[in-house]
Parts: C-alpha cells; structure tokens; sequence
C-alpha cells in the first residue's frame, strides 16, 4: 500500500537494494512506492552506508508507539491533495536535509515555503511540526544565520518569512564565507612562503575559493536583478557590493 509504512519485509529488500548500489527511484520502483519514501526511509535511518533494516524497522515501531498519528491536513489549506502535499513536504524535508541542516530546520524551511499564509508564527511551526517551541526557536535562529529566513513584527508577535530574496542572501553570505577562506589561505601562504609544498597548496586553494566566490556572486546578482524585473520588483538591496567579494577589501 503506497500511502502506508514501510513493513519489515520491505525494509529489508530497501537494504538489498542499497547493497546492489540501486538508486532510490528504482528500489521505489521494484516496491511499488514513491521514490519520497524511500529516501526519507534511507536518510532517516542513517543513509545509504549506515543503513540496517532492523534498526530501522524498530525505529519506526518507537515513533508510531510515541507519536499518535496527525490528523490529515485540509486541501484547501494548501490548494491540493492533502497526502499528495504531505508527501511532497516530507520530499521536501529530506533534500534539505541532505544540504546539511538538521531535520528541524528544514521542516521549518518547508512550512514556510509551503504555507499559503505567506509566514508563520513560532506557534504555528510548533503546531504543524509537533516539536517543541525550544526546538522551533533553535531551527529559526539556525536559518537566519544562513540568510534562509526573515522576522517580521506583527503586533506583539514574530511571523518568520521564506521569500524570494533570501536565496540571494544566503548566496551572499556563501560569499563572504569564501572570501574569509581566501584571505585565511593568503594568510598561509605569506607565513609559510609562497614557493614552499605547503604555500603553493594554499595559493591554489585561495584562487579556486576566489574563483568560485565572484562566480556566485556574478550569479546571484544576475538572477536577482532578472527575477526581479519579471516580477515588477525593486530589489532591497541593489548588488552585493565588490568588497564582499573581496573579503571586506574595495577594489
């Protein structure tokens, strides 16, 4: 049954499959499941090297025993089949999660992406995701540590928000990440001296970082000022200026 748990028996041939180095879409195939499923099945249970279908098989009888199951959500809260929605944001949950956020984070990232509301109050995330608001305020200063995630002041209460332009700014701060290595590198290379195995490693370290900042940053930019346009939109900020490229250094 698509729509329901993964027994024990079908754990076991996910683990054959993974041994055989199929890919989650055929393993999905052969079990008649969507290929959502058996990633977040993998991923969850320790991902594709880590994987033991009794471990797994356990793991899943603790959450159902622990957590009753949620109410099926409204369609019309988000415009579509409730469980087709409930899937795509578990899909959803997992690919972010392999970017390297915790499962928290991303599940909050979703809810915002996916709500028609537009945001969220901490309350709501606490509601929706059946975690605790600790967990809900850790995830959120997660992500606005990245730049995935906007406070808006609404009365007495903050909404968070996941709009268009955080992308730019997370971009942005991948950026001045880079630059930091860049300059950290150099740092290296006039310590230990640029004709030295170790100084020529660093040197083509900063360049490939350097390289490789300006190009998000040329990209991002230009992204942003297309989107923008079609949209009718002002950008907030105009450009990432040269100096982020440069780590804090004008031209």
């Amino acid at each position: 049954m698509p729509g329901g748990r993964l027994t024990r028996q079908e754990r076991q041939q996910v683990a054959h499959g993974l041994a055989d180095d199929l890919s989650y879409a055929e393993i999905a195939r052969r079990l008649a499941r969507p290929t959502s499923t058996i990633t977040r099945e993998v991923m969850r249970n320790g991902g594709p090297v880590a994987y033991r279908p009794d471990l797994a098989q356990r793991s899943a009888e603790r959450r159902a025993r622990r957590r009753p199951r949620a109410a099926p959500r409204s369609s019309q809260a988000h415009g579509g089949d409730a469980e087709a929605v409930r899937e795509y944001e578990e899909s959803f949950v997992t690919l972010i999660m392999q970017s390297g956020l915790p499962r928290t984070a991303a599940g909050v990232l979703t809810c915002l992406y996916t709500a028609n509301a537009g945001g969220l109050t901490a309350a709501e995330l606490v509601q929706r995701l059946r975690v605790s608001p600790a967990s809900v305020s850790k995830a959120v200063a997660l992500l606005e540590g990245h730049g995935l995630l906007l406070r808006e002041r609404e009365g007495r209460r903050e909404r968070y928000v996941a709009d268009g332009d955080v992308w730019y700014q997370s971009m942005i701060a991948t950026v001045r990440s880079h630059a930091q290595l860049v300059e950290t590198a150099r740092q290296g290379v006039r310590l230990l001296g640029p004709d030295t195995p170790a100084g020529v490693r660093l040197e083509n370290m900063a360049r490939f970082m350097d390289f490789v900042g300006e190009s998000i940053a040329r990209a991002a930019e230009q992204a942003r000022e297309l989107l923008s346009a079609e949209a009718g939109a002002v950008p907030r900020d105009s450009a990432a200026p040269a100096a982020v490229r440069r780590g804090g250094r004008s031209a």
